[in-house]
């Protein structure tokens, strides 16, 4: 019997097919809108874009890195846990600590606003290729398209600005680089927490879960978006603005799902590289990946460790920590991925049915070259796995304060005085040490130091590390020690004047002089061949997309709205069917391990209780009879998609994206239509928790779900 379900369930996979792309909405193509009304989808094609009343306005573009749907009359913006965490974490504090106890205002009057926090509105999107071209854009190398695209976003937002000073424009390339669109935008700069679950919840499962199903996570925050009172548009926090009334919001769906139903989502999909070349993964899995998961290793290990002794040092790196360990597990997963499948060889093939079609017709004969792309792939290798290790080590996500401090002078930007008097130039760090610990980053720092020249050839050495074998014998912690405590760098709210002989003899203006150094190296060398690979790339897309002009393609993702669509549905997860639900009794059971002491897995004795319940009443579900917590799909989503609203074929919200299973971790490059999976939280299991835990009544009420 058991070998009987198991081939009618691969019989029913064969008949529910996955549902591949990330489309721009505003040039839908008609053969993808009618494969979606065969789906199940109801709405008329106007309906995605055109009009107030489009779904397209009420998905957001979250802070920048993730996505979000507004759910009510009054401005309420739903999104993941984790792309609010940030925002809770800069509340919080051991008093008051957002991140593990939750957030719940009761009145407007408590929601807390976010300094640098904005939602951002598609408001129109449009193909600017042929009037970039006739500017001769095709000629110009990678370098000056990118201050030509500047320069003439910057004239366009003059040009707008002068009819709504509300709006702002982008210039983005897509399909590699063989077109260009302008996408308009109306960002919204007071963005106020209003509810958020304590992190047990709304990161249940933690790293042992990522990327993994069953889930149970209740990955969802709540905002709110604040506006001028007077003339109801965009404003800076102020204590009189308020809430939001926007002309389109996402009704609210309790009436849940089946395997089959219908599912769209819409959000800011962050970047993909499907065209690439075998060459190009290559390099992605070698010399990115790999070195990205083994210096984060090395971080994470030491964070963890402090975090777990000490609870304000744990508020401090909470964020940084998560930040970290998710790519962290998803390029480990990335690469076993690539590997699993085969995933080189299959695009090697590909690219050698492109080579006898371009034989065939002639098409960019002499331009599109593939032995040439191998040689210039494998002439930059080393210098890019160089520049992951370097970037990784001391770039923007390195977690230590030193680094960075001694990064930013280097760049001038942040040098004050008065203008043609050099001795009164000086620079000054703020006390930043909520943020950071000083035990935490010195060990961080000495790790990295030996990783990094453990793992980089001598060439891309800084010359610092001459220092630490002379003047310190190998001993990589006195080193960074001296750093700490004799660098003017590190005393806060102190003027450092930056033409006395004391500045430039600092050892950690030395040590950034140094690093600035050797990423001036790293980028030389991968420069020589940037421009030729990017060209070739794009030749390469080229091809494909006119060897196939008879079928609908979709540009790889670059942080601009995207719908993805398919249907709920299960798969096989160790060669047996995954479910294609959780409920709150699976919740329960891994409570338990919890209580025995899997720390992932540990939760309030409250939320057991709450989720042990015999009545979920509303949301239970219909045909199940369960509070269903999490769901799959076969919809497309990558970085980015995390907050996205999953709609029905009403264009009704049943849940929110927030990530992709094992197998759908290679999908940045290619996706797997027969694993490839999306994870939601289900609607009815948010609203069961704000009722039930948060009690907000009031919020309920205002969303009006149904």
């Amino acid at each position: 019997m058991k070998k009987l379900l198991l081939l009618l369930f691969i019989c029913s996979l064969s008949t529910a097919k996955a549902d591949e792309g990330m489309w721009t909405l505003y040039n839908l193509p008609n053969a993808v809108y009618e494969t979606m009304k065969q789906e199940n989808y109801e709405l008329p094609y106007g309906a995605l874009y055109q009009g107030e009343d489009a779904i397209k306005n009420c998905v957001v573009n979250f802070g920048g890195y993730c996505s979000g749907v507004v759910v009510s009359p009054d401005g309420l913006v739903f999104t993941n846990h984790h792309c609010g965490f940030e925002a809770i974490r800069s509340h919080s504090t051991v008093e008051h600590d957002y991140m593990l106890n939750g957030f719940v205002s009761n009145s407007y009057e408590e929601e807390l606003p976010n300094k640098n926090l904005f939602v951002s509105f598609m408001i129109e999107q449009k193909d600017i290729t042929p009037y970039l071209d006739s500017l001769g854009i095709n000629k110009m190398s990678n370098d000056k398209k990118y201050h030509f695209i500047d320069s003439l976003e910057n004239a366009m937002l003059k040009e707008i600005a002068q009819k709504d000073s509300t709006l702002r424009v982008e210039i983005k390339p897509f399909y590699e680089g063989n077109a260009y669109y302008l996408t308009t935008y109306r960002d919204y700069h007071d963005v106020r927490l209003v509810f958020a679950l304590p992190k047990s919840m709304g990161k249940f499962g933690g790293e042992t879960d990522n990327w993994m199903w069953p889930r149970q996570t209740c990955d969802f925050s709540v905002f709110r978006i604040y506006v001028d009172p007077i003339t109801g548009g965009p404003a800076s926090y102020s204590k009189d603005n308020v809430p939001m009334k926007p002309k389109k919001w996402a009704p609210v769906s309790l009436q849940g799902y089946v395997p089959g139903s219908f599912s769209m989502t819409i959000g800011y999909p962050g970047s993909t590289s499907r065209y690439l070349s075998s060459y190009g993964i290559k390099e992605r899995r070698d010399a990115d990946n790999k070195p990205r998961y083994q210096t984060r290793e090395v971080k994470q290990n030491i964070m963890i460790r402090h975090m777990r002794a000490d609870e304000a040092v744990r508020i401090k790196y909470d964020s940084k920590y998560a930040q970290s360990s998710n790519y962290w597990k998803n390029s480990i997963g990335m690469n076993k991925c690539i590997d699993s499948i085969g995933l080189i060889q299959q695009k090697a093939a590909f690219e050698q049915k492109i080579r006898q079609w371009q034989d065939s017709t002639g098409y960019l004969k002499g331009k599109l070259d593939f032995n040439l792309l191998q040689r210039l792939y494998e002439k930059r290798f080393n210098a890019t796995r160089a520049l992951t290790f370097y970037n990784e080590t001391f770039g923007r996500r390195n977690t230590d304060e030193m680094t960075r401090r001694a990064v930013r002078v280097q760049n001038g930007a942040i040098i004050n005085g008065k203008d043609g008097k050099p001795k009164s130039f000086y620079i000054e760090f703020k006390d930043n040490t909520a943020e950071w610990d000083y035990d935490t980053d010195r060990e961080i720092l000495a790790a990295l130091l030996e990783h990094y020249r453990e793992q980089v050839e001598i060439k891309y050495q800084p010359d610092f590390y001459n220092v630490i074998d002379h003047d310190y014998k190998g001993d990589y912690q006195k080193f960074v020690d001296h750093l700490y405590k004799k660098s003017l760098l590190m005393k806060n709210d102190k003027k450092i004047y930056i033409n006395k002989k004391s500045y430039h003899k600092d050892p950690a203006v030395i040590y950034g002089q140094s690093l600035v150094s050797t990423l001036a190296d790293i980028r030389a060398d991968i420069e020589s061949t940037y421009d030729s690979i990017n060209v070739q790339e794009q030749y390469l897309c080229a091809a494909k997309l006119r060897m196939e002009e008879d079928m609908p393609n979709y540009s790889d993702a670059n942080f601009t709205m995207r719908l993805s669509y398919g249907q709920v549905g299960e798969y096989l997860l160790g060669g047996e069917p995954s479910g294609y639900y959780t409920d709150a009794s699976s919740i329960v059971k891994k409570m338990e391990q919890g209580e025995q002491g899997v720390i992932d897995y540990e939760a309030e004795p409250v939320m057991k209780e709450l989720l042990s319940t015999k009545d979920f009443g509303k949301y239970t579900d219909k045909t199940t009879g369960k509070l269903q917590l999490c769901f799959l799909t076969n919809n497309d989503i990558t970085g980015g998609n995390s907050g996205s609203p999953m709609f029905n074929g009403k264009g009704e919200l049943i849940g929110l994206a927030f990530d992709g299973n094992w197998d759908s971790l290679s999908s940045d490059i290619f996706f797997d239509k027969q694993l490839a999976r999306c994870i939601g939280v289900d609607i009815r299991y948010v609203l069961y928790m704000m009722e039930s835990w948060g009690k907000a009544d009031r919020l309920i009420k205002e969303i009006g779900a149904r």
